[in-house]
């Protein structure tokens, strides 16, 4: 609009001046009256309609936000945990390998020639060497300990070379001797060069796997050698009972620490709480969680804040829904997710003031708009009288009638636009521009705010939903990969209907989606028939299909060796060579002569089989381990016999059984195991698996399934 000596061409002004001068029998006095009354009458309706509409599109998006950040967060999270807890597990097997190797060793090497082993060389700083040191006192030379463990040096750098997480290992033995790999072999000397004694007996590390007799995680503190902060994960090695030492691998969390203190973002951050409650990692100056290296920080679940105590007592056991916590006067979206492996949990929280930054724009922006609207439609009226002052003692009483007219040409669109708007309040439906609207003055402005408005507010639920739709998406693909995998197990039963001399019969139930546990049964030939238990290390996606490239390795091998062990070591071969994310298999690998019975098989670090006696009843066979498939090239492994007596039978299973957990962290166990089977001595081996499942289930109750479980049921006729 143009104005013209101070008359707003084409706008309201031009109007009543047209209409005035036509007709000239407006009356000025009675106009303003009307527009005074009708204005009054639309600031109510308009204010009104605003704090209706604002207060649902607060809802609304309040809604809205809140469900995207309860999926986001608590997937986001679960991420995070699971990548950090394999790290842990990464960290657990390798320990495990460690401790079982040793205890070999020990079991056939005394009396045997010690194995050559050298002390620190300051040369060899930043080299990984094998080395070895001793308590003050102690001389490694006269130890009949230190020559056995020294046989193990090559499979401990072998450890360090093909993990992705482990930078050392050490074995300290109980004489007071110590041999370890590591790079550091210049901090091993003082200022004058003498060899520091290394008081291993009194390592926090070895002190506490000692004491527990099994495999433990030290608190977090700092390394001996480097000062990098550190959590020791440490396993006793005894042979017929006696302690001969404690083997250990420390992992290094400065990265963690890097990423938790990375990790704050608009009010967002990630803290790493420990078994104990107590902080371990949190970004500087977060507002919550402050961090103490010694042992007087503060246990979380002990806080006087009830809600941040109970809170974090939930994320320890499990992973959490999207909470709200107050803590120091503010609320914050809290998720956690445990670490199994080592009890810690992740915590994720947001600032919600931050996560409602958005709708309190909307609203300032809807207030703005209104305010700008309702100041052009005052200063126009304001204008209006101004005029209508100056001409009412000219045209009085001819004006009243035209008027009126005038008077009914504003209102309306504002009347019109006015029950719109409270429609829109009261049913969602969003306001759009109408003919009516098109009045090329004040009127037409604030129906163009209102209409750009509700395309945005439209174009912001089509964003949400576009959003919700791409969850789904993944949802169904990840629906989709489990099908496909229980297709690649063998699921049609009975197995082998024309076959009467054995029935079989095998389940795999995953802990994510998808699983890395696998089973397989196939005849070799007429009178052979080949068995596979193995699990993956890891879970979801990456697990399983490294779990059906393995599969596919062994039955195609066993298709071409009669040797388990053979079939093993090729299948090894294979995966080594392939094996850039480091991965490994334990593999139980047996095939049944049919028509006697007998088993021959070979265990590559996987759990001890359950032999079925003639007589129905069960009991674990202990069998010897060899090293897990994929973790190192050129392992052999050993082949053993099993006899099956006639209705004999066998149990293979994975550790997600025996390690099942309630809700006090309380395993399942083999002891239990054995006990359900005995319990329900059928030949039907379906029901008989369901029936461990069953018990299972009993046991752990409430608390989430963390690892896939997976057994299967054998028996000969």
């Amino acid at each position: 609009m143009r104005k013209f000596f101070g008359i707003k061409i084409g706008g309201l002004q031009q109007k009543i001046l047209n209409l005035v001068l036509i007709f000239l029998l407006m009356t000025i006095a009675v106009a303003t009256a009307l527009s005074l009354v009708k204005t009054r009458q639309l600031s109510k309706i308009v204010s009104s309609a605003r704090e209706e509409q604002q207060q649902a599109i607060e809802n609304v998006s309040g809604n809205t936000i809140h469900s995207v950040l309860e999926g986001s967060m608590i997937k986001t999270n679960a991420l995070q945990t699971y990548i950090a807890d394999d790290m842990f597990s990464d960290i657990e097997s390798g320990t495990l390998a460690l401790s079982t190797y040793a205890a070999d060793l020990f079991a056939a090497g005394r009396g045997t020639a010690p194995a050559n082993f050298e002390l620190p060389d300051a040369a060899n700083e930043g080299v990984l060497t094998v080395q070895v040191l001793s308590e003050e006192g102690v001389d490694p030379y006269k130890s009949e300990y230190i020559g056995i463990a020294a046989g193990m040096s090559d499979m401990m750098k072998a450890l360090c070379l093909n993990s992705k997480y482990m930078d050392n290992c050490y074995f300290g033995l109980a004489d007071g001797t110590h041999i370890c790999v590591d790079e550091h072999s210049a901090n091993k000397f003082d200022e004058n060069g003498r060899l520091i004694p290394f008081p291993v007996r009194e390592r926090p590390w070895y002190k506490r796997a000692a004491e527990n007799g099994k495999l433990c995680f030290s608190g977090v503190m700092k390394d001996a050698y480097t000062g990098s902060i550190c959590v020791t994960c440490s396993a006793p090695v005894y042979v017929d009972g006696e302690l001969i030492g404690v083997v250990g691998v420390d992992i290094f969390l400065d990265s963690m620490e890097k990423y938790v203190e990375d990790s704050t973002s608009e009010g967002a951050f990630i803290c790493i709480v420990s078994n104990e409650g107590q902080p371990v990692f949190a970004p500087a100056d977060n507002g919550i969680f402050s961090i103490n290296e010694d042992s007087s920080a503060e246990d979380l679940r002990l806080s006087e804040n009830k809600e941040l105590a109970d809170f974090i007592t939930l994320a320890l056991s499990e992973q959490t829904g999207l909470h709200i916590v107050n803590v120091n006067g503010k609320d914050y979206y809290m998720a956690g997710s445990p670490m199994q492996t080592v009890g810690w949990s992740a915590i994720s929280v947001v600032e919600k003031s931050v996560t409602e930054q958005s709708a309190n724009e909307m609203s300032a922006d809807i207030d703005r708009i209104n305010a700008d609207a309702k100041q052009k439609y005052n200063d126009g009226t304001m204008a209006l009288r101004q005029q209508t002052l100056i001409m009412v003692a000219i045209i009085l009483i001819l004006g009243t009638g035209t008027a009126l007219f005038v008077a009914g040409r504003i209102v309306n669109p504002i009347e019109s636009m006015t029950a719109d708007i409270m429609e829109g309040a009261r049913t969602g439906k969003l306001f759009e521009m109408k003919p009516i609207y098109k009045t090329k003055d004040e009127i037409e402005v604030l129906a163009e705010a209102f209409d750009d408005l509700s395309r945005k507010t439209k174009q912001y639920i089509i964003d949400i939903t576009n959003i919700t739709k791409e969850k789904e998406r993944i949802v169904t693909e990840l629906e989709l990969a489990h099908r496909i995998q229980a297709d690649m197990l063998p699921n049609i039963y009975p197995a082998f209907p024309d076959r009467p001399e054995f029935d079989i019969y095998a389940t795999m139930t995953p802990a994510k989606e998808v699983g890395g546990d696998f089973y397989d049964f196939f005849l070799i030939d007429n009178d052979h028939l080949g068995m596979v238990m193995a699990d993956v290390s890891g879970k979801g996606v990456p697990a399983a299909l490294f779990m059906m490239m393995s599969k596919i390795l062994i039955n195609n091998y066993a298709t071409q060796y009669a040797s388990p062990a053979e079939v093993l070591k090729r299948t090894n071969e294979v995966i080594c060579r392939n094996n850039k994310e480091e991965m490994f298999i334990t593999v139980w690998f047996g095939v049944l002569e049919i028509s006697t019975g007998k088993i021959t098989a070979a265990n590559a670090g996987h759990e001890y089989p359950i032999i079925r006696k003639g007589d129905g009843s069960y009991e674990l066979f202990k069998d010897k381990h060899g090293f897990v498939i994929g973790g190192m090239e050129g392992i052999k492994h050993r082949e053993y016999e099993i006899q099956l007596e006639k209705g004999g039978g066998l149990f293979l299973y994975t550790d997600g059984v025996p390690e099942a957990t309630d809700k006090d962290l309380e395993l399942y166990g083999t002891d239990r195991l054995i006990e359900a089977l005995n319990s329900n001595k059928t030949d039907d081996q379906k029901a008989l698996i369901a029936s461990v499942k069953d018990s299972v289930d009993s046991f752990v109750g409430e608390a989430d399934q963390f690892d896939d479980m997976t057994m299967l049921g054998l028996i000969i006729r």
